[in-house]
Parts: structure tokens; sequence; C-alpha cells
């Protein structure tokens, strides 16, 4: 059987659209905080159970006869590590035979904030002696497409990125690769820096909403510190503000980049143009 933790959850939805293709829903296992939420899942034959990743007594029973994992970090901005710690103890106990975490790119030498907690699970991981393969996601496109009403109405993008390429990927591409990889033979040991095959700057991105919406929108580049600040001034947590901040300055420096393919060769397939994406959202 297959598991796939935090399954109700934006990527967790669509790694489990991209498993019933090819895997009966019976051999799937949903674990979720709230089985309610997933009820729908359920209704297709998927098996939900209950794994909260505050309540470690809760995970081992949903691993129960479980033969891959797919861990997917938190989305909490900080004290992650001990709810995947619980995770990857209660995966030993149940007798997983493989554990794939969804990592961020290049975290084992990325400069972003965001990256450590990636890297202290990484560690966690290979110190439990799980046989494990490490999905390291670039940025999400749909993180930069948050601030599209944002931008459509004050006529600008605001970051901290200076002239950065992010090769930031769908979330539907991040979610048919750990499909692949959770259903192919001989995963463990092995770790994917995950990416779009096009890379592009936040001045490439105003650009391109500007072609399609036919208004004019800017990139305005800020400091750090300034950045930080409309962040907050937007309504966001102080901090998850200052990751956001910190990772568009780390982007600067490279840590949002790969341009490797190893993305679209996973899925046999290009990976999802941001075109695409502009259009889709535009519409939305």
């Amino acid at each position: 059987m297959y598991a796939i933790t935090g399954a109700t959850g934006q990527l967790g939805r669509l790694v489990i659209e991209a498993l019933v293709k090819t895997i009966p829903a019976d051999r799937i296992v949903a674990a979720v905080r709230n089985p309610a939420k997933a009820s729908d899942l359920a209704e297709r034959g998927v098996i939900v159970r209950e794994a909260d990743y505050s309540r470690p007594d809760t995970l081992a029973p949903a691993f129960a006869g479980v033969d891959k994992l797919l861990l997917i970090s938190s989305t909490e901005v900080s004290g992650r590590l001990p709810k995947h710690r619980a995770v990857i103890k209660a995966a030993q106990r149940a007798g997983v035979s493989l554990i794939a975490y969804t990592s961020m790119l290049l975290a084992d030498i990325s400069p972003a904030r965001l990256a450590v907690e990636h890297r202290q699970t990484e560690e966690v991981i290979a110190a439990s002696g799980l046989p494990a393969v490490i999905l390291r996601n670039g940025w999400y496109a749909e993180n930069h497409l948050l601030a599209l009403p944002a931008a459509l109405q004050h006529g600008a993008f605001v970051g901290a990125a200076k002239d950065a390429r992010f090769s930031s990927a769908a979330r539907r591409d991040y979610a048919e690769a750990a499909a692949v990889v959770l259903t192919a033979d001989d995963q463990a040991g092995k770790t994917y820096e995950l990416a779009a095959d096009q890379a592009l700057t936040l001045a490439e991105l105003a650009a391109e909403v500007s072609r399609q919406s036919g208004k004019a929108i800017a990139y305005n580049d800020l400091s750090q510190a300034a950045y930080q600040d409309v962040l907050t001034g937007a309504g966001l947590p102080a901090d998850l503000a200052a990751l956001l901040a910190d990772a568009d300055a780390a982007a600067s420096r490279g840590a949002l980049f790969d341009d490797g393919g190893t993305l679209g060769r996973l899925i046999g397939r290009p990976t999802t143009s941001m075109q695409s994406l502009v259009a889709a959202a535009l519409r939305s």
C-alpha cells in the first residue's frame, strides 16, 4: 500500500489524483489530520486514516500495512522538524519499506532560511536507516500568482529577488513526479532536484501578465526589509513575511534556479508553462 500524508492539502490531493490513474484506490491511504475533510476521497475508494503530525499516537496506526510512504512537509513556517521526526519514527515502527520526502530545491546548500528544516529533516531520515528518496521541489509557480490580484490592482509585482531566475513549476507537476517515484522500483537512495524546464525573472513574469491582461504591470524590486514590510502590511504573519522576503533574497543568489530538466523527464512531458498558468489565473 501507498500512504500520502497531508492528503487533503493542495499537493496531497494532486498526488492521490495522479496515483489513482495507475494504482487501485483501495491500495492508497490518505493520512490526514481531519478525516472528515477527506470524505470525497473515501467515496472514491481511498482508505482514509487519521494521522496528525502533532499527535504521534495517531501515526503508526495510520501507516499499518503501508509499503511506501510520502511525507509531505508540514506547511508551518517553523517548528516542522519535530512533526517530521514523529512521522519518520512512526514509519520505522510500522515497517515502511520506502519513505519519500518533499524537500526544497538544493536543500543541502541553499542559503534560504526555508531550507533549514528541510535539510534537518533529510538528516533525520538518513539517520533513521529507512530506505528513502528525496524530492527537492523548487518554488511553486502558484506562489508567484498569489500576488496577481494585487498586481492587477496596483500595476506592479513587488519583491526582493533582483534579477533572480526562478525555476518555478506547477504544483501538479511536482505531484505527478511524486506519484512516478512512489510507483517506480529502485528509488531508495536517490535525490531529485525538481524544477521547471524554463526559468523566469519576476520582471519577465510581470511582462507576461501585462501581455495577457492588457494592463501595464511592472516589477518593483525592493530591499529585503522593505519587501518584508509590504508583506506584513498585506496581513501576512511576521514570521511568514520574514521567510518569504528571505526566500526572495536567497533566490537572487541562485537558490531557486535549476536547469537540470529532471522534473520534465520524470513526468514524461514538458513542465507546465508559466504562460498557461498565468492564463488560467487570469480566467479564474
